[in-house]
C-alpha cells in the first residue's frame, strides 16, 4: 500500500505580512494513520524540501496526540524536511493521494498544473482522493474524464465560510473554499464549526476543518 501525501510550499499569507503553510495536524495525523496500518508514505510538495509550517498550527492550543507525537519522531522530521518536487512523482506509483490542509493550498496547490493532472490521474485509474480542511482547493480546476468539473454533481466539504469568517481570513484569502465548491458542481455539506466532518463520495475524500484529519486519513485506507 503506497500512499502519496503533498504539502503546499506557499508560505505567505496574501499581503498581511504573516506567515502560511501547511497545518501541522492535518499532515501528523494522516500520516500515523497511514504509518501505524504499515503503509509506504511519500511526501511531495511542488518546490520540494521543507514545506513551510502554519506558525498558528505549532502554538500550545492547536497540539494534539498526532503532532505531540511527531515532534519526538525524528525519522518523520527527517521526512518532511525533505519532500520530493511534485514533478517528480507519477501517480501509477502510488495506490492514493492524500492532501493536507492549512491556507498555503489555496494559492499554490488550487492553481498547480502537476497537482492538477495527478488528481486527474489518480481518478481516472480508479484511486482515491483524499483532501482535508483547506485542501480540497485542489479541485478548483481539475476535469473528469467527461471535460466537466471533477467534483460537479459530487457530495464534498471543505473549511466552511463560517470557519473562515472565525477566524477572520475572509478578506485575505484569494477564494472562499466553500464559495469555490459550490461554483465548481459540487453538493457541499458541512459539520458544525470545528467538528469532525468527512464526505465520501465514491473515490473523492473530503475532511471539512483540522478536526476531519484522521477521520479522513481512515476514510482512505477504508476504500482501499
Amino acid at each position: 500500500m503506497k500512499i502519496l501525501m503533498i504539502l503546499t510550499s506557499h508560505d505567505q499569507l496574501g499581503d498581511t505580512g504573516h506567515k502560511t503553510g501547511f497545518w501541522l495536524e492535518e499532515f501528523a495525523a494522516p500520516y500515523y494513520v497511514f504509518k501505524d496500518a504499515g503503509a509506504a508514505i511519500t511526501l511531495a510538495s511542488p518546490k520540494g524540501g521543507q514545506p513551510p509550517l502554519d506558525p498558528n498550527s505549532n502554538t500550545s492550543d492547536a497540539q494534539t496526540p498526532a503532532t505531540e507525537r511527531f515532534k519526538q519522531d525524528e525519522a518523520a522530521q527527517q521526512a518532511l524536511a525533505n519532500t520530493r518536487v511534485l514533478g517528480s512523482v507519477k501517480a501509477e506509483d502510488f495506490d492514493a493521494v492524500f492532501y493536507p490542509g492549512g491556507h498555503g493550498p489555496l494559492w499554490d496547490l488550487a492553481e498547480d498544473a502537476t497537482s492538477i493532472g495527478l488528481i486527474e490521474r489518480f481518478h481516472g485509474a480508479g484511486k482515491p482522493v483524499a483532501a482535508v480542511c483547506h485542501a480540497p482547493a485542489v479541485f478548483r480546476h481539475t476535469k473528469g474524464g467527461d471535460g466537466k468539473p471533477l467534483i460537479s454533481g459530487r457530495r464534498v466539504t471543505g473549511f466552511s465560510n463560517s470557519e473562515e469568517e472565525a477566524v477572520e481570513l475572509t478578506e485575505v484569502v484569494p477564494f472562499l473554499l466553500e464559495d469555490m465548491l459550490k461554483q465548481q458542481g459540487g453538493d457541499y455539506s458541512r459539520g458544525a464549526d470545528w467538528e469532525s466532518y468527512v464526505v465520501e463520495d465514491g473515490l473523492l475524500i473530503t475532511g471539512q476543518n483540522p478536526a476531519s484529519s484522521e477521520a479522513a486519513a481512515e476514510a482512505l485506507l477504508k476504500r482501499l
